[in-house]
């Protein structure tokens, strides 16, 4: 899920992917991969998203490992949640967009 979360954000922040590759200093297709799910997502370019968006690395983690192996949080509702979250985030970022034009 942090695939989404980091596209959401990049949306949300109304950057184009070739925008924010530039920023970070990778191809776009590397970072199309990121956001599809295909490739992981290290440490270091973490701290880069978190430095650029001026977001803590530790809320971009939290749909990643930490929050889906929370043992004391049901799967399902973790899920649910995490979705949710997700989806408002993209929402709001359609809505930037759709402003935009």
């Amino acid at each position: 899920m942090i695939n989404r979360a980091l596209k959401a954000t990049r949306q949300f922040h109304g950057l184009t992917q070739a925008e924010l590759s530039l920023k970070l200093n990778i191809s776009k297709s590397y970072l199309s991969e990121i956001e599809s799910g295909k490739k992981a997502i290290g440490y270091e370019l973490l701290e880069k998203y978190s430095d650029i968006f001026e977001i803590p690395v530790s809320s971009l983690v939290f749909f990643s490992e930490n929050f889906e192996n929370e043992a004391s949080i049901p799967e399902k509702f973790r899920n649910v949640i995490a979705n949710k979250v997700l989806l408002i985030m993209e929402w709001a970022a359609s809505k930037n967009e759709t402003k935009k034009t």
